[in-house]
């Protein structure tokens, strides 16, 4: 059994949906960051305290899988732990819970303790490592630190410019932001059609205010599966790189 768990509660709604009723996966990635930071808030390290003292958590790689995505006002649980740390960085592991207890999805993320002034890693606090602990149930078995190799032949790319809104309180590019954009570049056919069921994703280097970024996607071998690169434009500079894959809606209908 799973120990030393933190589980938050939610209930769907409407400006969470997309077109069809049904939850979006930038909806799924905000609700799991949200339960992160409530997870931090339960241990009086929360992410504003953290802030004040020039620290924070980047995500610098992860994945997640869903079954199926929650209706309007349904409401779902996720239960998230952590399965290992360094001195530095920490493994997060999420299961997602519709009302009867069915797991709807899953997630883990690779996330780095952060010196927000010096830009570079530094060492989780004791009281961090404490108060959390550890369980090292994975909700995943897939190793998060694999590398996806950047494109640089796309079929389609889109760009976009990063605003104001769209920066957080490290000061870059949210990492939902890049999902976001990589979504944008998927061929309408496969949006109308199919479902996201797995986004995997390593975040390389920072996009800040005012830069424009492209988001490029080549259709794999695989059926419905897609790679994604994220740089700057005017530079050699690859900000993320993912691969999705995407199935049927009536597979989960």
């Amino acid at each position: 059994m799973i120990k030393n768990y933190y589980d938050k509660q939610f209930e769907l709604r409407y400006f969470e949906m997309d077109k069809f009723g049904i939850a979006s996966p930038t909806t799924i990635l905000i609700l799991l960051e949200e339960t992160a930071a409530d997870h931090c808030h339960s241990i009086n390290q929360s992410l504003y305290q953290l802030e004040k003292q020039n620290i924070g958590w980047v995500l610098v790689s992860g994945i997640m899988q869903m079954e199926r995505y929650p209706n309007y006002k349904e409401k779902i649980t996720i239960r998230t732990w952590l399965s290992n740390y360094t001195n530095i960085k920490g493994f997060r592991e999420n299961i997602i819970y519709d009302e009867q207890n069915n797991i709807i999805g899953r997630a883990k993320g690779l996330w780095v303790f952060f010196d927000i002034e010096r830009r570079r890693p530094t060492q989780i606090f004791d009281d961090i490592i404490e108060k959390w602990s550890f369980c090292n149930e994975e909700s995943i078995n897939y190793n998060v630190s694999t590398k996806i190799k950047a494109i640089d032949n796309p079929d389609c790319e889109l760009k976009f410019k990063v605003r104001r809104y769209d920066t957080d309180m490290n000061k870059h590019a949210n990492n939902i932001r890049y999902l976001e954009w990589v979504v944008e570049s998927i061929p309408d056919d496969i949006i109308d059609n199919y479902y996201l069921y797995s986004i995997e994703s390593n975040f390389i280097s920072e996009a800040i205010y005012g830069q424009t970024i492209i988001s490029m996607t080549k259709k794999c071998t695989e059926n419905n599966s897609f790679l994604h690169t994220i740089k700057i434009e005017g530079t050699d500079k690859v900000c993320a790189t993912a691969k999705t894959i995407w199935k049927q809606k009536s597979v989960i209908q």
